[in-house]
């Protein structure tokens, strides 16, 4: 039987469990742990340059209050980064491209912005719904529209990531499927589909980045406007 090519994007069972926490838990064992040492090996060091040039980058917008999400916030972008990376390899499945967990991901962190800025200075967070200057017959309108904008970034957010992902993997295997069936018809057509598969394969490894850091760059700025 054929199976379709969504089929890659189903979630795996093995002895009728599902092994979604296994792929979960998968990049928390990969990465080293650090240590309280002032000498480390070059794959520490790498890795701590890289997270403190994320984490000043992506805070460097906000003030002091919203510097006590910088653990939640790099410890996102490199659980996001490693799940889109390893879903590229052969056999492997991506737990980035089930829209449930992307809004497990997107919702709650999503209200907690919001809950802080209602907390904190519910004026201020309000008045994100009302522009400044507004025609007081556009008030109304323009307060349910702010509303319905506030509810769909977190919606915006989980399908985002599950669109692009499943749109890469779903156009590399369309490709790769071309490339085995015009190998023994026209070799130098599926010759020029593979080359062209090898550099859309190199183009998904720069969306699997570049992904992981837009979905934590937008709740970076979500957090900025509620804090």
């Amino acid at each position: 039987m054929t199976l379709s090519f969504f089929d890659q994007f189903s979630s795996p069972m093995f002895l009728g469990i599902p092994l979604m926490a296994l792929a979960i838990m998968i990049p928390w064992i990969m990465f080293p742990t650090p240590s309280s040492r002032w000498m480390n090996n070059r794959l520490l060091t790498l890795q701590n340059w890289f997270i403190n040039l994320f984490t000043k980058q992506l805070l460097l917008p906000l003030n002091t209050t919203g510097h006590k999400w910088a653990l939640i916030f790099a410890s996102l972008m490199i659980f996001l980064i490693t799940l889109n990376m390893l879903g590229l390899l052969p056999y492997t499945f991506t737990p980035t491209t089930q829209l449930s967990l992307n809004m497990g991901l997107a919702v709650p962190l999503w209200l907690a912005t919001v809950i802080i800025g209602m907390r904190h200075q519910p004026t201020h967070s309000l008045g994100h719904l009302l522009p400044e200057g507004t025609p007081v017959p556009l008030i109304p309108v323009l307060i349910i529209i702010e509303t319905i904008s506030l509810f769909i970034r977190p919606i915006a957010l989980g399908v985002r990531l599950t669109a692009n992902l499943t749109a890469g993997h779903l156009l590399i295997q369309l490709i790769a499927t071309a490339a085995f069936v015009l190998l023994p018809l026209m070799p130098t057509v599926a010759l020029l589909t593979t080359i062209l598969l090898f550099l859309l394969t190199l183009l998904e490894v720069a969306v699997a980045m570049i992904q992981a850091y837009v979905f934590v760059l937008l709740l970076s700025l979500y957090l900025q406007e509620n804090v």
